[in-house]
């Protein structure tokens, strides 16, 4: 599947709950409902889980109080990283990183713990890198 972003920089294409993934695998939803409870403290129920991504037009989405899709639309941009207030305090709310997880987890987080359930939204390190990418090289 080819990489889709977010606004917000996470990973749709990575996420379990993304649709065309619910689609292949079916126990993506229980298996996402597990992870985001271990590593994020959220609980949502597995049959709740399923998203069209928030490029998609009129989307079903996973976070239906996200404040950050209507600020990136509003303003017309394809992702935060293009934002001239980066970093917002409404983005700030939403920024995954790994090492503030692996703090917070009394036991090290499994390479395929991180790949399912946290580096799709590790999204701070991979809009920072988009905004290097735009820098020109004399900066």
């Amino acid at each position: 599947m080819k990489e889709l972003l977010a606004r917000c920089g996470y990973r749709c294409d990575l996420c379990l709950a993304y649709k065309p993934n619910v689609e292949a695998h079916p126990d993506n939803p229980q298996r996402l409902s597990e992870g985001w409870k271990r590593y994020f403290g959220l609980r949502v129920p597995p049959e709740q889980i399923l998203c069209d991504g928030c490029l998609a037009e009129n989307p079903r989405l996973q976070d239906q109080d996200c404040p950050v899709r209507p600020c990136a639309l509003e303003k017309n941009l394809r992702n935060c990283s293009e934002c001239a207030s980066y970093v917002c305090e409404k983005l700030t709310r939403r920024l995954v990183f790994f090492e503030e997880i692996q703090k917070t987890n009394q036991t090290p987080i499994s390479e395929e713990d991180r790949r399912a359930f946290i580096l799709p939204y590790e999204n701070g390190a991979r809009l920072e890198a988009l905004i290097k990418a735009k820098k020109p090289l004399s900066e």
